[in-house]
């Protein structure tokens, strides 16, 4: 079969009502020609703003024409709910999908919806609250990757594993950015199929942008002069666009290619990639019906700080020093690079994340007042990090908790109100360690490593669990930061083959008597074996 082509257009190139009119005739035919081409399944991929809801009007448009008989491939629509999306828009998005299934089901249209979500482990604010992830920069983009990439690939790769191949719908225009038509344009030279391009990322996908030619304008024509088929209302869409600062909605990202979405109607309502959420800024001030939206725009500009390093550990999530030279004014500097929020950080954005929920629930609107901002799976995970992996075994999430919503925490996770160790013996730690915090965390971590090592019928692995616990928490700053200086130089004079800089370096400071026999040198030095080995000799 031959797919009709389209008629020639370029997005830079104007082009009249009438014009236009012929190529959404064309498209249809060419859609419709595509569908019944094979029995590859199509999914869709929709944020709900303008470009994503053209597109899919577009797909139903083409198929709602086609005879009930020809109408028996599976189009599956999907939409990634971020669990921290501008409330307003999340409701709205989740109506709009009822809405679709409902009427596709009444139409015998063979569309699915899925609301996707990330998994637990990566939502944002297991992340940032329980892993101390710092708000995300464009260096450290950590966001994108989990909680919208992931959950899109990971539907697509079970769609390709239960059916060879897949055709991905998306609502990509090179009229979004000089950077989105070179990608287009290099995925097109790559095309094995009329109007299919092969996405590397994704094995046996193949993508097809039906309105990749057109202009903003046209778009809104398209929206504004064509009825929804599924009875959405287009001109609520154009409503909430009205007044954005940038025209720049969350497409389906199945890429990190995609430009951050933060100052459009469909952003993160936490996303710091942007200096500013002016889209909920401009609801707040424009409708005072969105006035309970104030705490989330306070948090997010309170986590939108350029130097944060006050509240960040000296350390990487590892426990290492890590350094990197800045170039500041000509002037060339070597700096620790700083590592995850500290302890009283992730407890303070816990009890903000709190406190405007709680508030949110009691001032929003009626509809609105169910609203979740971090789920009760979510507060589970965040307490597990900070009683194993942080060893924070004071277990202050109940606490917060309680002491914020008046509420006791009930974790869903068997077995997780039970331990030995609890915020008694915190207690008492600390004013063992008399407010020296790296004393306090060496002795918790080491008492909590042999906790967790107690009922094994093994204990393999617990003198290296032991020994890791002096390595990253033994140290105070200054010490700490003079070891990764020394690591540094160290590396460099092996690189030079400097055995005299070699020397000094490993033997300078180590010890303080001198070394009369070879094997010492060669046996590694280690916190804990000079520790215990100075213990020796003073008794």
């Amino acid at each position: 079969m031959v797919i009709t082509q389209q008629p020639e257009n370029k997005s830079q190139q104007l082009r009249t009502v009438a014009e236009f009119v012929e190529d959404v005739q064309a498209l249809t035919t060419e859609i419709q020609e595509l569908y019944c081409l094979d029995e590859i399944p199509w999914i869709i991929g929709v944020s709900w703003g303008k470009d994503s809801s053209a597109t899919l009007q577009l797909v139903w448009n083409a198929i709602a024409a086609l005879p009930p008989s020809k109408r028996t491939k599976t189009i599956h629509v999907i939409t990634t709910d971020t669990l921290v999306e501008n409330p307003v828009v999340s409701a709205w998005v989740r109506q709009s999908m009822q809405q679709l299934q409902s009427v596709a089901k009444e139409k015998e249209m063979p569309i699915e919806t899925h609301l996707l979500y990330p998994a637990v482990k990566d939502t944002f604010w297991v992340n940032l609250i329980g892993k101390g992830y710092p708000a995300p920069r464009m260096r450290f983009r950590w966001c994108t990757e989990r909680l919208k990439i992931q959950p899109a690939n990971n539907f697509i790769r079970n769609m390709v594993r239960d059916n060879g191949e897949v055709i991905l719908v998306l609502g990509m225009r090179k009229a979004e950015s000089t950077k989105r038509a070179t990608i287009m344009e290099k995925h097109e030279e790559k095309r094995i199929r009329d109007r299919l391009s092969p996405r590397s990322s994704l094995i046996n996908s193949l993508v097809y942008t039906p309105i990749e030619d057109w202009r903003n304008d046209e778009v809104w024509l398209y929206l504004m002069q064509w009825q929804n088929p599924w009875g959405g209302n287009n001109k609520d869409l154009f409503n909430m666009y009205r007044g954005a600062t940038a025209d720049n909605e969350c497409p389906l990202v199945v890429d990190t290619s995609t430009p951050s979405c933060g100052d459009s109607r469909f952003g993160c309502w936490v996303c710091t990639m942007v200096n500013k959420d002016k889209s909920m800024e401009a609801m707040i001030q424009n409708d005072e019906e969105k006035e309970w939206m104030q705490p989330l725009l306070d948090i997010r500009n309170e986590l939108d700080i350029k130097d944060d390093r006050d509240k960040r550990d000296f350390r990487r999530i590892w426990g290492e020093v890590q350094l990197f030279e800045r170039n500041v004014d000509g002037e060339t500097s070597v700096e620790p690079i700083p590592g995850p929020y500290t302890k009283y950080w992730r407890e303070h954005w816990l009890r903000r994340v709190l406190e405007a929920q709680t508030q949110i629930r009691r001032t929003a609107p009626e509809k609105m007042r169910n609203i979740t901002l971090i789920t009760l799976e979510e507060l589970s995970e965040i307490r597990r990090i900070w009683l194993e992996d942080k060893h924070e075994f004071d277990d202050s999430l109940p606490r917060i908790y309680k002491e914020v919503t008046g509420e006791e925490f009930q974790d869903p996770r068997p077995g997780a109100d039970y331990s030995l160790l609890g915020s008694d013996e915190w207690a008492v730690l600390e004013e063992i360690c008399e407010g020296d915090a790296m004393h306090l965390e060496l002795m918790a971590k080491l008492l909590d490593t042999e906790r967790q090592f107690r009922k094994k019928a093994r204990r393999t692995g617990i003198y290296d669990a032991l020994e890791k616990c002096f390595e990253t928490s033994s140290r105070s700053l200054e010490e700490a930061v003079k070891n990764a200086y020394l690591k540094r130089d160290l590396k460099a004079a092996v690189n030079q083959g400097d055995v005299a800089k070699v020397k000094q370096l490993t033997l300078g400071d180590v010890v303080k008597e001198e070394i009369t026999d070879v094997s010492s040198v060669a046996k590694p030095k280690t916190w804990a074996s000079m520790k215990f080995q100075n213990k020796e000799t003073t008794s």
